[in-house]
């Protein structure tokens, strides 16, 4: 699952959300690679809310004050 809710990433340990977020930063380089060959901007929507989604990780592990 792509997409997650605030309230589930919350519950995630830090290791957890360092590996979601590598996941993450994984399938948006691959969405964009896909729009850049194909030229379509279909999947515009996905990739917003992978971004979004990372940032709210990111967002969450400064709070703990863990490294990235």
């Amino acid at each position: 699952m792509i997409f997650m809710k605030i309230k589930d990433l919350r519950s995630l340990t830090v290791e957890g959300l360092n590996i979601k977020l590598s996941e993450l930063r994984l399938d948006a380089a691959i969405e964009q690679r896909k729009i850049a060959s194909t030229g379509v901007a279909s999947k515009k929507v996905k990739i917003r809310e992978i971004r979004r989604t990372i940032a709210q990780i990111l967002t969450l592990l400064n709070e703990r004050g863990a490294k990235v």
